[in-house]
């Protein structure tokens, strides 16, 4: 079994876990309560901080800053915790926060997600997997992401919302409400929904059934009048027919937040 391998400058707290395997790079802090999973390469200036638990062969590149305070004025130094699943890819600057007290106490993030340059998860979020976060692509406390979510450049979710799986939000946008599954949403002065995302579907093995499904969904929600009410009833019976819709249609239920409309 391989030891980890670490950079004489590289600083590291003596409870710190780092399995098999783990490199660890010039001038980067690793600090107590942390845990790395065998075959994880840290770059060089990272800091890293506890209580964080990070899975197998995730790359961290240099000057990311895991595992911080949450940025919350109502922290008050509880024991909080942030929990990175394996595979995933950790670009330069990014910032990962732990949760807070009051917000369930620990952020998350699955497995085979990619956080481009500059990236920036707060406190509390939920991040599924397979998940692209392009550069300068920013979520605030208590967001959940769904799997295979496409965030474009400087996107940014306000707190509380959710973004539902394989969602694609383009370059810019700035979503202050709920993105239900399989949507697309380009920017305005807020984010708004301008269809489905055919193409990530496609790549994803949907067939033209499926999408279509999708699609006779999404204008139910968003093109047909009537109420939102109206548009439940409508989903309703297009579910007993589609797994999709039915995703659709659990999404809008289980929401707090208005949709983004």
């Amino acid at each position: 079994m391989a030891q980890a391998s670490i950079h004489a400058s590289a600083v590291v707290d003596p409870s710190a876990q780092l399995g098999s395997g783990v490199e660890v790079g010039a001038f980067t802090v690793i600090g107590a309560d942390v845990e790395i999973g065998d075959g994880t390469r840290v770059g060089p200036h990272c800091s890293i901080h506890g209580p964080t638990r990070i899975g197998r062969d995730n790359r961290v590149h240099g000057h990311a800053a895991i595992g911080g305070d949450p940025q919350d004025k109502k922290y008050g130094g509880e024991r909080v915790a942030l929990e990175i699943g394996d595979g995933n890819v950790i670009r330069e600057f990014v910032t990962i926060n732990r949760g807070t007290g009051g917000g369930g106490g620990t952020t998350r993030i699955g497995d085979d997600n990619w956080l481009l340059a500059y990236t920036h998860v707060a406190h509390d979020c939920q991040v599924g997997s397979h998940c692209v976060f392009s550069n300068n692509s920013t979520l605030a406390g208590h967001v959940e992401i769904g799997d295979w979510v496409i965030m474009g450049g400087f996107a940014g979710v306000h707190q509380f919302c959710r973004i539902g799986a394989h969602a694609f939000i383009g370059m810019g946008a700035l979503v202050n409400g709920d993105v239900p599954p399989y949507l697309l949403v380009a920017s305005d002065d807020y984010g708004r929904p301008r269809g489905i995302n055919s193409e990530g579907l496609k790549r994803r093995g949907f067939d033209g059934d499926r999408i279509a499904a999708i699609k006779r969904a999404y204008r139910a929600v968003y093109v047909a009048d009537g109420s939102l009410a109206d548009a439940r009833q409508k989903l309703a019976g297009m579910a007993s027919d589609s797994a999709d819709v039915r995703d659709f249609l659990d999404f809008i239920e289980r929401g707090e937040r208005p949709l983004a409309r």
